[in-house]
């Protein structure tokens, strides 16, 4: 009887970092695209973008940003791929409203030599000096870098993870108990998690709860700022899919560290500090 020879296993990294993009209707109209993007080949190794001070007109600035991106086989026995991908903005100002000396995204993922889930950390995420309208912002970032927990046992997906649906059942829990909740905030995020098809994803936070100036409005980790908009703090998509059997082969970290639904002064949506991760081992 010969011997069954069994295909190596290969990892095809994916990772992105992009400091701002989004859309803008007043007071102009323009397309924001992806600033200081940097993707990273499915064989890994390492890239890094830096950017000039950027200006667009007198809505969006800042001073200075990095992305990077980085992927390799872990050298320590037994272990299996590691990536990293970070994006960092630096004196950020939004309408002269939102401002901020650095704001940090950063996630690293590592993929096992059997199995598909990676365990994840936010190691380094970070807001340095967030202010609205120059009032101090205080987060309550989560202190947990493993804030999804430890990698779940038997391959399972974070999405039935006890300890982090607990997690984010309480940040939906104490969104509900907040007065005045502003349209569409609760529809938002009412789920646990969703499902569609071969696919399972949730949205929450990494930021449990903040203060900010006493004309806004705090719910968990959105603020919502008369005459200008609502901005959602240290937002995090997980997304699962392509099971095999109870374990997902592919899954998406997804980071954006200032989501802004701007009104009056300014209108558009944008996205600030996004890193992501997406990594995928065969067979």
């Amino acid at each position: 009887m010969s011997d069954v020879k069994t295909e190596p296993r290969q990892h095809k990294f994916h990772a992105e970092a992009t400091v701002l993009t989004g859309t803008l209707y007043h007071p102009l109209q323009q397309e924001i695209k992806p600033q200081t993007n940097v993707k990273l080949a499915e064989v890994g190794g390492y890239l890094s973008e830096h950017s000039e001070p950027y200006r667009l007109e007198g809505v969006i600035s800042f001073d200075k940003a990095y992305t990077q991106v980085a992927g390799n086989r872990d050298t320590k026995p037994g272990h299996g791929w590691s990536t990293l991908v970070t994006s960092v903005v630096e004196g950020l100002n939004v309408l002269e409203v939102v401002t901020a000396d650095r704001v940090i995204g950063q996630i690293a993922t590592h993929h096992p030599l059997e199995g598909y889930v990676p365990s994840v950390h936010f190691l380094g995420t970070r807001f340095e000096n967030l202010r609205i309208a120059g009032y101090p912002v205080k987060v309550d970032l989560h202190p947990d870098p493993y804030f999804l927990g430890p990698k779940p046992e038997n391959d399972a997906p974070y999405t039935r993870h006890p300890g982090f649906l607990e997690r984010v059942a309480g940040q939906i829990e104490r969104l509900r108990g907040c007065e005045g909740l502003p349209e569409g905030l609760l529809e938002r995020y009412n789920q646990l998690p969703s499902k569609s098809d071969d696919q399972e994803s949730i949205e929450c936070s990494l930021v449990r709860q903040v203060e900010g100036p006493s004309f806004g409005r705090s719910f968990g980790h959105v603020i919502d700022i008369p005459d200008f908009g609502k901005i959602y703090l240290a937002v995090l998509r997980i997304k699962h899919w392509d099971f095999n059997q109870s374990s997902p082969k592919k899954t998406l970290v997804d980071l954006t560290m200032i989501e802004l639904e701007m009104g009056c002064i300014g209108g558009g949506k944008t996205g600030i500090v996004n890193p992501v991760v997406n990594g995928a081992t065969e067979p």
